[in-house]
């Protein structure tokens, strides 16, 4: 054992919190730009498909790279490709921060999400280095998880805030704060180490990569253009997974899914981003839209939903852990988030905060929290420790799959309706019916 691991053993704390804050700069990076977007339209006077991209370049890189990145860090070493990710996210985000053009910003924007498709494995792969299994992992894990589950909403809201006072520049510029003060510790914070034998197949990471990009680019698209991209989406995967069955070191394992575990943490991870991503989606679009709230108040609005899963998370979940099963805990997860969703039909053209929004906010949230540390949780059980760094980076691609595909068929669900409020409860219904639905399998399977 090195000096390096000896010393972050007896410092478990830091570690934590170095893994912590790369997760949040990860997470938080899908939306902190958020509310800074009609100012970077005005700066670069963009129409609204070109700047959804600034958005969406972020997302299609990071889902589409994960699972090179889970190789990657469980063969060359988990904490080269850690500091390997946050350096490269940290670089992106100052030359997005100085960009004189929309190809500049975009570009860092998609450099930004490749590098925490480097960092976000490895550091799963690291925390469950750190913290044997039991009691201390159910915290640290717990702990890790509240932390991501409040980041998007809370880098929605801080993006909002800098955007107001600062600029967008601003927004940037912060990231590159924290991801300088992530680096600095990450020498003294956590273990070094060796990967473990193998190689990256090369065939498989392109195929693979190739696949997980045009997905979530299809299921962010609209017409005809996204069925052709889907059609080539299909053709690249099916290609990997024909792939992955005949190497000797593939980029996925795919032993992985015959761990019934595996199978309930990725399922649940699609179905929670389905029901929260899409009550955040919709959100805005009520408050603002019908409610007549300002952006920085729709943002405030939010606050008690990040409150509620960090709580649960953090305070309630790590200590059921030790009693319940993840399982257990994922469904009863699952089927708050179902009802807090579900609480939103009775939202109506002139609704009252506490009445009609904040019920639904806080059930969800709580289910929220309960179920992203069960699923990680899950996600890692029966998992050979070789390969925890990719069975993450696994469950992270199903939450971003969720998120995209959830809110494109919300979306489409809405667009069904002549009412635009009964557009977003049919959106609402169909998200809760989906995640009751998904509790019901996985409470009801046989443990395989």
């Amino acid at each position: 054992m090195t000096a390096t691991v000896v010393e972050s053993a007896r410092r478990p704390g830091l570690a934590l919190g170095v893994l912590a804050g790369a997760f949040a700069l990860d997470v938080s990076g899908l939306g902190v730009l958020n509310a800074a977007l009609p100012s970077v339209g005005e700066r670069f006077d963009l129409g609204e498909t070109t700047l959804q991209w600034v958005m969406t370049a972020y997302a299609v890189t990071f889902a589409g790279f994960l699972l090179v990145g889970g190789r990657l860090a469980d063969v060359l070493g988990r904490r080269r490709v850690f500091e390997v990710g946050v350096a490269l996210f940290t670089v992106s985000a100052l030359v997005g921060a100085v960009a004189p053009n929309t190809v500049t910003l975009l570009g860092a924007r998609a450099v930004q999400g490749i590098g925490a498709a480097l960092s976000g494995p490895a550091a799963l792969g690291l925390l469950t280095a750190l913290f044997p299994v039991g009691p201390a992992r159910n915290r640290a894990i717990s702990v890790y998880t509240a932390v991501g589950a409040v980041s998007f909403s809370g880098g929605v809201l801080l993006g909002g805030v800098l955007t107001q006072f600062f600029g967008w520049r601003s927004v940037l510029w912060f990231s590159v704060l924290i991801g300088v003060g992530v680096l600095a510790a990450t020498r003294v914070g956590l273990p070094d180490g060796a990967g473990h034998r193998g190689r990256l197949d090369l065939p498989g990471a392109i195929t693979g990569t190739l696949g997980l990009t045009l997905l979530v680019v299809g299921v962010s698209s609209s017409g005809a253009t996204a069925w052709t991209v889907l059609a080539a989406a299909a053709v690249s995967l099916v290609l990997f997974v024909v792939r992955e069955h005949r190497t000797a070191d593939p980029v996925l394992p795919l032993g992985l899914f015959r761990i019934a575990s595996v199978r309930d943490a990725s399922l649940s991870a699609f179905l929670q981003y389905t029901g929260s991503i899409g009550m955040l989606f919709f959100a805005p679009l009520y408050l603002q839209g019908m409610l007549h709230y300002s952006p920085s108040e729709s943002g405030l609005a939010l606050v008690p939903m990040s409150l509620a899963v960090f709580l649960t998370a953090n305070f309630v979940t790590g200590r059921l852990l030790a009693t319940y099963s993840p399982r257990t805990l994922m469904a009863v997860g699952l089927v708050l988030i179902g009802v807090g969703t579900g609480l939103w039909l009775g939202t109506p053209q002139d609704g009252n905060y506490v009445l009609h929004v904040l019920p639904g906010l806080v059930v969800s949230g709580i289910g929220q929290g309960l179920n992203f540390p069960s699923m990680t949780t899950a996600g890692l059980s029966g998992v050979p420790e070789q390969q925890h760094a990719v069975a993450g980076a696994v469950n992270v691609v199903t939450q971003q799959i969720g998120a995209s595909a959830g809110v494109a068929v919300m979306v489409l669900v809405a667009g069904t309706s002549s009412d635009q409020l009964g557009g977003y409860h049919l959106a609402y219904v169909t998200a809760a019916v989906a995640c009751v639905l998904g509790a019901a399998v996985i409470a009801v399977r046989r443990k395989a």
